[in-house]
């Protein structure tokens, strides 16, 4: 069940709109556009767009909630929660409690809802790809950490970022980064297709962590793999 919202607020502006979305010059014929390869939806059900033939990302745009946002952003980064880890989707609310824990996050309304939207979104992802098991990242991230453009060696890669800014994608045929580049919202949920997907010919929708070294700005991010088989966690 999805975790219900401390608080309402409108969509933010900045967001991936299909209307922004444009081929990007260079490009081969068929390649498409940012608007052909990403699904836009606005609730949880949407997500299984992912299995639509030709659809590169599904992006969950929901409403964030303010006050766990506010509370996130007052944490100091010592205090974020890092994980890493291949479990059964049950077992994903315990460990991240388990994390806060270990930081000594202070308990509250806040931290639950968290600990709540996260075990929400692996239930989710793992019913959808049919996964026994999911690796599961918790990451804060202080540096330019995979500040290049690409596409993950998986089958579908899930994406949230609950503090600082989000996933940046763009169509590009090749390393050389796309033209324009697009920034999934803070809270909004990103599921990729990886090179391992068994059908569709490749969209070139390249994804990466959007450069923040030297801002002094320190990002929370959900990362969520499909896991087939125990030996084949990476």
């Amino acid at each position: 069940m999805t975790a219900a919202p401390l608080h309402t607020a409108s969509v933010p502006t900045g967001s991936v709109d299909p209307s922004t979305l444009h081929r990007a010059p260079g490009l081969p014929p068929g390649a498409g556009s940012p608007s052909d390869a990403i699904a836009i939806v606005e609730t949880p059900e949407g997500l299984a767009q992912i299995r639509t033939p030709g659809c590169a990302a599904v992006l969950w745009h929901r409403p964030p909630s303010p006050g766990v946002l506010d509370w996130l952003a007052g944490l100091p980064p010592e205090r974020l929660p890092a994980v890493r880890a291949v479990l059964h989707p049950d077992d994903v609310a315990a460990a991240l409690r388990a994390a806060f824990d270990g930081t000594r996050a202070p308990e509250g309304p806040e931290r639950a809802w968290l600990v709540a939207d996260m075990a929400d979104l692996a239930e989710r992802f793992a019913a959808l790809m049919r996964a026994p098991l999911l690796q599961l990242r918790l990451d804060v991230v202080t540096t330019d950490a995979c500040r290049r453009f690409h596409i993950d060696a998986v089958t579908a890669r899930l994406l949230c970022t609950y503090r600082g800014t989000g996933t940046q994608v763009g169509i590009a045929p090749d390393a050389r980064g796309p033209d324009p580049i697009h920034t999934a919202p803070t809270g909004a949920v990103l599921i990729l297709r990886g090179t391992l997907w068994p059908t569709d010919p490749p969209a070139h929708l390249r994804h990466r962590s959007p450069p923040i070294a030297g801002t002094g700005a320190t990002r929370l991010l959900l990362v969520l793999d499909p896991v087939f088989d125990p030996e084949d966690a990476i």
